[in-house]
């Protein structure tokens, strides 16, 4: 990435949660296994039928076995070893389409496909540059749009607060070790997701910074310097990422990883939420939420399965 980027040669890239199988992608060959649309660049398959979505069902883990996992985070969280988790589960789906399918009906800010692998139709930007400034979009806080005054509910729940402010901080701790004069730009603002279930309001914040001259010949320092992504994560990262480990026991692979394309200037980067994997033919979307002190565990499970959807346009 440095490399590329001190030549201004264009590439996109494709980072699991635990940086394990990065992969690049560049023009110099045709790559025919990924497809991308993010709102600065697209490299999309060619036009195929649009086809419905006319059977979802779900059948995520039961209460109980996220009640465990749930419980060992909060005793870390009680013993001081993290303040800030993001604890996901798998859901079983069962879906009238593929994988290639959903990501053509889909509707994002940013959609990947690796096929046969995954699709991703994620609502939030990792990282924006553009000429040297760079930008972050954390995003916490998700409530039904029908609740009545849903929009004052999530905007005055505390525990929601608190989860947010901790995020920010973290993200702005993160864009300071890459950049100068990092600031909140803008702190909680709603944005509405329509899905296949239902809408949805979400909660973001954007922080910016000013990277150095230099920044393209280091933009893969800049990148994976700030992984994993604050937001699906917690902190502090380090210690937080074990407590992940055990607390899931199951594989994250490119969910919550990130993906990005670089264009020898400026880049445009996803955190890889709302992400249905292809397991053997069996479909499953893998979600998730953070977990505080204040956090209850039943509110929590319903926010996971609130979070099982496919955006649709």
């Amino acid at each position: 990435m440095n490399r590329r980027g001190s030549r201004g040669i264009p590439f996109a890239f494709l980072i699991d949660f635990e940086a394990k199988y990065p992969q690049i992608f560049t023009s110099e060959k045709t790559e025919e296994n990924i497809f991308w649309q993010t709102p600065l660049f697209n490299k999309l398959p060619e036009n195929e039928k649009t086809p419905k979505l006319e059977r979802w069902s779900t059948q995520p883990v039961s209460f109980e076995t996220y009640k465990k996992g749930f419980d060992l985070v909060q005793h870390h969280i009680h013993n001081g070893d993290t303040y800030l988790l993001n604890y996901t589960r798998p859901t079983q789906v069962d879906c009238n389409l593929s994988i290639e399918e959903i990501f053509h009906i889909s509707s994002a800010p940013y959609k990947v496909l690796l096929k046969n692998r995954f699709v991703c139709f994620s609502p939030e930007s990792f990282v924006k540059i553009n000429k040297g400034k760079i930008s972050s979009f954390p995003m916490k806080g998700t409530i039904d749009a029908e609740t009545e005054n849903a929009e004052g509910l999530i905007l005055a729940d505390s525990k929601e607060l608190a989860e947010h402010n901790t995020i920010v901080d973290l993200i702005r701790n993160d864009l300071s070790l890459v950049a100068e004069n990092v600031t909140v730009e803008k702190f909680r603002y709603l944005e509405r997701i329509k899905t296949n279930q239902k809408d949805l309001w979400q909660v973001s914040s954007e922080i910016t910074g000013f990277l150095p001259e230099d920044y393209p010949e280091k933009i893969g320092d800049i990148i994976f310097q700030m992984l994993p992504p604050g937001s699906v994560s917690g902190a502090p990262k380090p210690k937080t990422v074990e407590i992940i480990r055990s607390a899931e026991n199951y594989e994250r692979g490119y969910y919550t990883g990130i993906f990005g394309v670089f264009d020898g200037t400026n880049l445009d980067s996803c955190v890889l939420i709302r992400f249905i994997e292809n397991q053997k033919g069996q479909l499953i979307y893998k979600s998730g939420g953070g977990i505080t002190f204040m956090s209850d565990a039943q509110t929590e499970y319903e926010e996971l399965l609130k979070k099982v959807y496919v955006p649709v346009g």
